[in-house]
């Protein structure tokens, strides 16, 4: 593939108006010279872009600017020439719609999979037979979401803690640290953090769920090892329906003691089962960022599915993929 290849196409695209996928093979040097890592199949999808060919886009910013989760679901190939570039716009918080790809069928199988994408925050693309069959292929479609960023809430204003949001800001999670002790949560403390919150944990974290900003994607770490804090707070965190990971610090007798307490206020196993405590995996971890580190590995491993274990001792797919 040449340097300029993608841009003599986006050149013809611009001038004919028609939406162009390209498939390009790339060797090992070419993938180099343009900066990626090895050779390979390359698409690249062109469109012309300009108020009459994608009027939507300036509300479509406007959501991303405010940090409303929207997505765009674009044919990127059909069999039929005239279905590409067809687009379908959708907006998680209402569940509307607009523009279609073609029919109600394609529309209603790309819009649940589209809205489920969104709720996860990835962008993918999405394989359907010609009228969005289920069990099929010769459409894709790219579905591109715009979601706002994952949280991270961090309860207990302590040193761990501040290596915890560092590594969470790492990680591309909006953190909020919370403390009820006004000495310990400042901003100061805590510079890696999005927001310091002085406010009993669970009192914040029950309102922040009656709001609704409490989600499938929300990471809880919770570092006080303190019943008076930690047990309120995991009341209300446990019994929440969607949350992507709670994890609580401290020893095995803390943990045994943690979970006798939270029996007796009534919470079951299955209750139980959901929190990770001891918090992380075990990597030998000793100070406060080595720990954020098995913390943050214990949290990617539970989202994608990962055993913690060396890759070096294991065999076959890596990621799910072929190599």
């Amino acid at each position: 593939m040449r340097r300029g290849a993608v841009y003599d196409l986006a050149q013809e695209v611009v001038g004919s108006g028609v939406p162009v996928l390209h498939r390009y093979g790339v060797s090992d040097d070419d993938a180099f010279a343009v900066g990626l890592t090895c050779g390979g199949i390359l698409d690249v999808y062109v469109e012309k872009v300009d108020r009459t060919t994608f009027p939507e886009l300036g509300a479509i910013a406007a959501d991303i600017d405010a940090g409303r989760p929207v997505a765009v679901a674009t044919v990127v190939e059909h069999p039929e020439a005239g279905h590409v570039g067809r687009r379908m716009v959708l907006r998680a918080e209402d569940g509307t719609t607009t523009g279609s790809l073609g029919s109600p069928r394609i529309d209603d199988a790309v819009r649940d999979d589209a809205l489920g994408l969104l709720a996860s925050g990835h962008s993918a693309t999405l394989v359907y037979g010609p009228d969005g069959e289920r069990r099929g292929e010769g459409m894709r479609v790219f579905v591109w979401a715009f979601a706002p960023k994952p949280r991270m809430l961090v309860f207990g204003a302590i040193d761990f803690a501040a290596a915890v949001a560092r590594v969470g800001g790492f990680l591309g999670y909006h953190v909020t640290v919370c403390d009820a002790r006004p000495v310990f949560a400042t901003a100061s403390r805590f510079p890696g953090a999005d927001e310091v919150v002085v406010q009993w944990p669970h009192r914040y974290l029950a309102a922040e769920a009656e709001a609704g900003r409490i989600d499938r994607r929300t990471v809880m770490t919770v570092l006080t090892h303190d019943p008076k804090f930690d047990v309120p707070l995991l009341e209300v965190a446990l019994r929440l329906p969607e949350v992507g990971y709670i994890g609580a610090m401290g020893s095995r007798r803390t943990h045994d003691d943690r979970l006798a307490r939270l029996r007796e206020a009534g919470l079951t196993d299955p209750d139980l089962a959901r929190l990770s405590s001891p918090i992380g995996l075990d990597l030998g971890a000793r100070t406060p960022e080595e720990t954020a580190i098995s913390i943050a590995a214990e949290i990617v491993a539970g989202r994608w599915g990962g055993t913690g274990e060396p890759l070096a001792s294991r065999t076959g797919r890596i990621h799910g993929a072929e190599e």
